[in-house]
């Protein structure tokens, strides 16, 4: 029996002292997959091979479960940890299902929020494999993205037959780890022979439309295909030049042909899971690929997925963006709190967090209330999961759930973090209840029909409890544009600071009639939406003051210890 922040032993240390079981035995005794039809990555990871994924079409679809979260908070939610172990806690009921998660991306491993591979008990494995380089596939996606760089700057440098703007260049290059010196930068100095001189910048991998491209194609063609329409950016005449004019899409489709098939890997307790696509939610639709989430929909009768952040961002873009393209209709929504993010947004401050305050935890309910109910504005039965710390009282859980009866939601406290699936064994009841006795009626918040603008209003009146949205004279001009060129059927993708419904990071709790101010607007032709940049967010973090990387080091032996 574990306690969690009681035991000394950190994920990784968890983590390796795992027996973990070959992958071969995982896809064959679990999913019944063959090995011919795995593309081994060494003796613990491998790729479902694409042609095997083409012959689970005619199977019925398995329910999806999606898990959100509150508004994070340094604090700490559990949304990956709750999603692994929900996953386990269905399997251990006797029920075939699979885990659905985002691939981490290096920046935030090295960088200070840390990686995504769950914690404690609930955890995906190899965590440092997973956590690190695992299958390349952010590499590949990295590489594509810059040789559609390269090829737009050798074109111009080649005589620039296409007539291309060096002004009007949108597409950026990426590399996947926090850096802000490459936000903005000057390229192709130091002579004639070097090219025409620009400015350019770097996004981070995360960010990158080939990575949202990646993550909503439906198959090699579909990826093609949107590829081939990312705008890399104007000619004088504002006409748009796309990535296939530079017969661009061809290799790019090449680069990324052996990542497009989803990676598989278990939790520590042998169950599968897919872990495929990793791009961020507060800038990006962050959800994990269509291709994995349909895939293991075809092979079990669950499915719990993840979106990243709060249910405000990943929840949003996953029902507006991902399943209104990709067809999917999910079954329950699960939103994770904890009673210590709870009391942070009820005004406590992290070091007083060990401390009970019922009164904080009353006030900070504001803020689960209000995903509660923008999650069942699509329909969704909902469940509340709180993933549960060593410090919580029992007169804060109490309250909690009194608190969530009365918005009519179940909440169920989980020690999955502790116990594994054993711990979410409530959880799991709860959730098979709720969709059991609950009827999804998943529909989308807004129309495709509805002005680029006007959804925009309506992600941050119906989603944030804002006011309005407000955009300079350019950003109004831009949506216009947009609107009259026949984009204005696309969604929005908002990207705003993950840690308020607001665009400052320090309002808590559920603001109310704020107004969003759009400073810049994107068109993502290839992954067919809008993003509309909001507030400070940048597309190129940066490392903070103590970066994770000066704890991270490897052992004479090899191991890598620090890694969370």
């Amino acid at each position: 029996m574990h306690d969690q922040h009681l035991t000394p032993k950190t994920d990784i240390q968890i983590a390796q002292e795992t027996q973990i079981r070959p992958i071969l035995e995982v896809a064959h005794k679990r999913l019944n997959i063959d090995p011919k039809d795995l593309l081994l990555y060494g003796h613990y990871k491998a790729k479902i091979s694409l042609d095997y994924l083409r012959t689970l079409n005619n199977k019925p679809n398995g329910k999806l479960i999606l898990v959100t979260a509150i508004t994070p908070t340094p604090a700490g939610e559990g949304k990956t940890t709750t999603t692994v172990g929900l996953g386990d806690a269905l399997n251990k009921l006797g029920k075939r299902a699979i885990i659905c998660l985002r691939e981490p991306s290096l920046g935030p491993c090295f960088g200070v929020k840390g990686g995504a591979a769950g914690g404690g008990y609930a955890q995906v494995l190899p965590m440092e494999d997973i956590n690190l380089h695992f299958t390349g596939d952010f590499h590949a996606i990295g590489v594509a993205n810059n040789l559609l760089a390269a090829l737009v700057d050798n074109h111009i440098y080649s005589g620039n037959t296409l007539g291309l703007d060096v002004r009007r260049i949108s597409w950026r290059r990426s590399v996947d780890m926090n850096d802000r010196a490459l936000r903005e930068i000057g390229i192709a100095l130091g002579g004639v022979g070097n090219g025409f001189p620009r400015e350019d910048g770097f996004d981070i991998i995360a960010a990158s439309e080939v990575m949202a491209v990646f993550c909503l194609a439906e198959d090699l063609s579909d990826l093609k295909r949107r590829l081939g329409n990312i705008i890399v950016g104007q000619t004088r005449d504002k006409k748009y030049v796309r990535a296939s004019e530079l017969q661009a899409a061809g290799a790019m489709t090449a680069l990324l042909k052996d990542a497009f098939a989803p990676n598989l890997v278990q939790t520590i307790e042998g169950n599968p899971a897919l872990v495929h696509g990793g791009p961020f939610a507060n800038i990006a639709h962050g959800c994990n690929s269509v291709v994995a989430t349909k895939a293991a929909l075809k092979m079990a009768d669950y499915v719990v997925t993840e979106a990243g952040f709060g249910a405000d961002l990943g929840a949003e873009k996953f029902l507006d963006i991902k399943c209104r393209k990709a067809g999917l209709k999910p079954d329950c929504a699960v939103v994770v709190a904890t009673i210590r993010a709870l009391k942070m947004h009820g005004g406590v401050v992290k070091a007083d967090l060990g401390k009970e305050n019922v009164a904080a935890v009353e006030k900070g309910f504001a803020n689960l209330a209000r995903h509660v109910e923008n999650v069942r504005k699509y329909g969704l039965p909902v469940v509340v999961c709180v993933n549960r710390f060593s410090a919580d009282t029992p007169a804060e859980t109490s309250t909690l759930k009194t608190l969530c009866a009365n918005v009519g939601t179940e909440c169920v406290v989980s020690d999955h973090w502790a116990n594994g699936g054993e711990g979410a064994v409530d959880l799991g009841v709860a959730v098979l209840k709720a969709m059991e006795t609950q009827a999804s009626n998943f529909h989308v918040l807004y129309p495709d029909d509805l002005s680029l603008w006007k959804k925009a209003q309506t992600i941050v009146r119906e989603i944030y409890g804002g006011a309005d949205v407000i955009g300079d004279q350019k950003v109004r001009d831009r949506f216009k544009e947009l609107q009259d060129q026949g984009y204005g059927h696309l969604p929005v993708c908002i990207a705003k600071t993950q840690y308020s419904f607001s665009t400052d990071p320090d309002l808590k709790g559920a603001p109310k009639d704020h107004v969003v101010p759009i400073r810049e607007v994107r068109l993502s032709a290839g992954a067919e939406f809008v993003v509309a940049i909001c507030g400070n967010i940048m597309t190129m973090p940066g490392l903070p003051k103590i970066p994770a990387a000066n704890n991270i080091d490897v052992t004479p032996e090899g191991r890598i210890v620090g890694l969370f």
